[in-house]
């Protein structure tokens, strides 16, 4: 599974660095390299640099390669053009009110897709598919809420929450509690409870944010 692979190359890559094998300054190989070395795939080790990238430790720089800028951790994960901590300041302003709204704006065909996004995500094995079903649960819910801001606002943070659910996935295994998590949402729109809708929201968001924020710890041998 691509998870476990992409997962055990992050873990190789990360105790690398931290150890001081890969010191801060040096250039990584490249990603042909690094995926003989490891005997994976490029777009695997795609993803495990996309994780180091967010946790602070390596910047890629186009035409050029990755490069290790720190042995630690940062306090706050990298993700694009925000942080994680933009991320937890303002998704609870954001997505638990659009969630209320929807519960008691969504139509037919808003229920539908957000069931088959479910559906679908508990079938799905390719990391890179269910982030892309997450920021779409997510993003549905906005335009279920007829809010155009919150809507815009959503789309804006896309890749931002496509980063962070990526690497979520590979080093905190949230796939199963945030499936039961987008469930209950579901369940609570379903049912037409603002309450319900907007709790449900925003139980998910702070798992989320504790997730994160156990990120900073050393990897377990």
């Amino acid at each position: 599974m691509r998870v476990g692979a992409a997962e055990a190359v992050l873990a190789e890559l990360r105790g690398d660095i931290e150890a001081g094998l890969a010191p801060v300054g040096s250039k990584l190989p490249s990603e042909a390299a690094l995926a003989s070395r490891y005997e994976v795939s490029r777009s695997v080790v795609r993803e495990a640099l996309r994780s180091c990238a967010a946790l602070g430790l390596t910047e890629t720089h186009t035409g050029k390669g990755t490069f290790v800028v720190s042995a630690r951790v940062s306090g706050d994960l990298v993700l694009g053009r925000y942080s994680a901590r933009d991320l937890t300041e303002a998704r609870p302003h954001i997505e638990v009110p659009a969630a209320g709204l929807a519960a008691g704006r969504r139509s037919e065909d808003d229920l539908a897709t957000l069931r088959g996004i479910i559906a679908e995500s508990a079938l799905e094995d390719d990391p890179a598919a269910r982030v892309a079903l997450d920021a779409a649960f997510h993003s549905t819910i906005a335009t279920a809420s007829g809010n155009r801001v919150f809507e815009d606002v959503l789309a804006d943070l896309r890749e931002a929450l496509a980063h962070q659910s990526e690497t979520l996935n590979l080093l905190a295994d949230r796939q199963a509690a945030s499936d039961h998590e987008h469930r209950e949402i579901l369940d609570a729109i379903e049912a037409g409870s603002p309450e319900r809708a907007s709790a449900a929201m925003a139980r998910h968001l702070a798992a989320v944010d504790d997730a994160v924020e156990r990120l900073g710890a050393p990897p377990l041998m």
